[in-house]
C-alpha cells in the first residue's frame, strides 16, 4: 500500500542516515535497500490506484450516457457519481 511504502521509504532513509553518521556500511546499505523497496511499493500502489480510478471514470461516464439516453435519471446520476469518484482517485494517484 502507499502507506506502508512511505513508511519503509522513510525508515530506510533513517537507517541509512544512522549508517552515514556512524560509518556502519551495513546500515547504509540496508537503509538504501529498504528505502528503494518502500519507493517501489508506493509507486506500485499509486499506479494501481490510478488504474482503478480510470476504470471508475470511464465506466461511470458510460453509465451516465446510457442513463441519459434511456431517460433513467438514477442510472445517469450514479454514473456521474462513479465518474467523479474515478477522477478524484486519478488525481490522488497521479504521478507527480
Amino acid at each position: 500500500s502507499k502507506t506502508t511504502g512511505q513508511f519503509h521509504s522513510m525508515e530506510g532513509s533513517m537507517v541509512e542516515a544512522i549508517g552515514n553518521m556512524t560509518g556502519a556500511g551495513s546500515w547504509q546499505q540496508s537503509g538504501k535497500e529498504e528505502h528503494a523497496q518502500g519507493e517501489g511499493e508506493y509507486k506500485a500502489a499509486q499506479a494501481k490506484g490510478y488504474a482503478e480510478g480510470t476504470v471508475d471514470r470511464v465506466g461511470g461516464k458510460v453509465d451516465a450516457v446510457v442513463g441519459a439516453v434511456k431517460g433513467d435519471r438514477q442510472q445517469e446520476t450514479s454514473g456521474n457519481v462513479r465518474k467523479d469518484k474515478g477522477e478524484a482517485q486519478q488525481e490522488i494517484n497521479k504521478n507527480v
